[in-house]
Parts: C-alpha cells; structure tokens; sequence
C-alpha cells in the first residue's frame, strides 16, 4: 500500500500533459461566499433596515468587461431578510470601498455624496481651463478678488471686537483680588461683631446670675422684714419683730389687751386654765381641786403644778397646765366634761 502524504509522485515516460483535458467553466460563474453587509442599508420593496456587519451567503461573480487598474471588480447578490427581494452591490476599488447598485438604498453617506460633488466641480473646472487659457485667467483673477474680500471682512470683524470689548486682564485680576479682600474684611467684621454680642450676652447673662444668688442669700432677711402678718399673730407674739409704727404698735396691744380680757393670755395663768381637772379613779372621795399657783419660766413656759386635795381624800390630783394657747386648753376641758358625763 503507497503512502498518502508523498512530495513527489510518480510520472511515467510516456505522460503528455498536453492530452489532459481542460475544464471549461463559464466566466460568469457564480460562487456561494459568506460575507457581512459592507455598510447600513435600506430594501426598497418593504422598508426593512439592514444593518452594517450582519451576515449573508451571497453568491459572488466577477462584473464583465470592468477593470480597475487591471483589478477586477466583483458583484455580490444577498436577499433582504424580511421580505426575501434581491440585493447587488460591488466593489469600488477606486475610492476602496463599495457600490450600491440594485433593491436598496445606502443609509448614512451625506458626508460621502458631498465629497463627491466637490470632486465633480474641481474635475469640470480642470477641464475647462485645460482647453480655454483665458478661463484660467479669469479663474486666478476671482479668487484673488474673493481673497481680498475674505481678508477685509475678517480684519472689520476684529476691529468691530476690539471697540466692543476693551479687556485688560491685569485691572480685570486686580479688581478681583480688591473685591475679594474687602468681602473677607467683611466677614472678619461680622465675625468680630458677632463674638463680641456673644460675649455681652454671656456677661449679662452671668450678671443676673449673681444677682439671683444675692437675692436668694438676702431672701430669708427680706421676707422676715416684709412678711405679711397673719391676722392670729397676736396671740402667739407679745414682741414685735419687723419695723412697725408707733400706731400700728398701739392697735396691736390694745388688741392683745382686749383678747386677754375675754379670753385670757396666752402663756400666763388664764381663767380657764383652773378649770381643767383630772378624772378621779373610780371608788376614791371627791375633792376639790385647789387652784395651785404655777410659777413662770424665763421663757415663758408654764411649769406643770401639782395640787394636793382636801386631808380627808386618799388620791392626790395632779393639775397639769400645758404651754399652748387658751382654744386648746378649752378643748381639753369639753374632752374632761364629756368623760364625767359618761
């Protein structure tokens, strides 16, 4: 069995090249390729947009009688995917690109028809100067005279510019720095003033503080001096403890005095004092009590005072006068008169 990979292969001596027959194909042959759409396009039969870059099987064949340089130009056919119409379009490789030729319309090439109207305009005008000298002539004498237009109008439109705005950037820099300063002056000042409100805010602030305090110590001394007196004062004080007048000194004690003559005084020995008398055990001889004298404190206060009864009586009975007022002593008598009663 021969080998499958050779280099070189085996010619008899009698081999004719010149007898091999020759395959004929048609020039226009047509070959199936796989190629992208060169740029965006739009079918003319249904409106559907193709865009640059989506894939076909197109069939290719080479365009007959055209040369470009001695390059050839090829033909491609693609059907539109929506509503299957044929689509042809070539190569261009004079401006390297490609044609449309047939079944749609090339989006997005403003840019490309202006080119190629200038390059239209610039190719008549070569011609025309190429067999008429005096056209030449003309031609240089107008574009010298537009020139000449187009430098004036430009250097009026600087002079116009210059007389609106005169800039000087170095007073124009100046002038900013000057507004700068003087705004943080500004607020240096405002800060300036606004601390020092602070700061007398705060010293009066602590002015009523010490104030208040002064009050408070000065409070008791005050309300001492300026207290309202009630209107019982008169039975639980003789002396005098805030600044009176000499009149009201003498309503007070004629006041006292009447009170002590309807009722009694209130730290002395009253009427009603004697009449208190200590309920006597049960199965003891009545007594009498004795009124006992008492004998008065230095402040005041009365000490309680033992009275002995009669010789004939077993128990003695003590008469106790308590430091008050004379209402409570004759609330203690009632309380003795409803126990006898009982």
């Amino acid at each position: 069995m021969s080998e499958r990979k050779v280099l070189n292969k085996y010619y008899p001596p009698d081999f004719d090249p010149s007898k091999i027959p020759k395959l004929k194909l048609p020039k226009d042959r047509q070959y199936v390729v796989r190629l992208m759409a060169p740029f965006n396009m739009r079918c003319k039969t249904c409106g559907e947009y193709i865009y640059k870059g989506k894939k076909f099987n197109a069939r290719k064949e080479t365009v007959q009688n055209e040369l470009y340089l001695g390059l050839p130009i090829f033909r491609f056919y693609i059907k539109c995917t929506r509503c299957l119409a044929e689509i042809t379009f070539k190569t261009d490789p004079e401006n390297t690109d490609y044609a449309m030729e047939h079944g749609a319309t090339r989006n997005f090439q403003a840019e490309k028809l202006m080119e190629e109207e200038e390059k239209k305009i610039v190719q008549d005008r070569e011609e025309e100067e190429l067999n008429n000298p005096m056209k030449v002539l003309e031609n240089r004498t107008r574009d010298s005279k537009m020139e000449m237009e187009v430098l004036e109008n430009l250097q009026e439109l600087k002079d116009l510019n210059q007389r609106q705005a005169q800039v000087n950037f170095e007073v124009m820099l100046n002038e900013y720095k000057e507004l700068e300063q003087r705004q943080k002056e500004r607020e240096q000042e405002e800060d300036e003033r606004e601390t020092k409100e602070m700061l007398d805010r705060a010293l009066v602030k602590r002015l009523r503080d010490s104030d208040s305090e002064e009050e408070g110590e000065n409070g008791p001394e005050r309300s001492r001096k300026h207290k309202a007196y009630n209107p019982t004062d008169i039975l639980t004080t003789d002396t005098n403890t805030g600044p009176q007048t000499s009149f009201s000194l003498g309503v007070k004690k004629q006041k006292v005095e009447s009170w002590e003559r309807s009722v009694g005084g209130m730290n002395g020995r009253g009427a009603l004092g004697s009449l208190i008398v200590r309920k006597k055990p049960a199965g003891s001889d009545s007594a009498i009590p004795q009124p006992a004298s008492d004998t008065r404190t230095a402040s005041g206060a009365v000490k309680p005072v033992t009275s002995t009864a009669t010789p004939g009586a077993s128990i003695s009975q003590t008469v106790t006068v308590q430091n008050g007022s004379s209402l409570s002593l004759l609330g203690e008598y009632l309380d003795s008169d409803e126990s006898h009663s009982d």
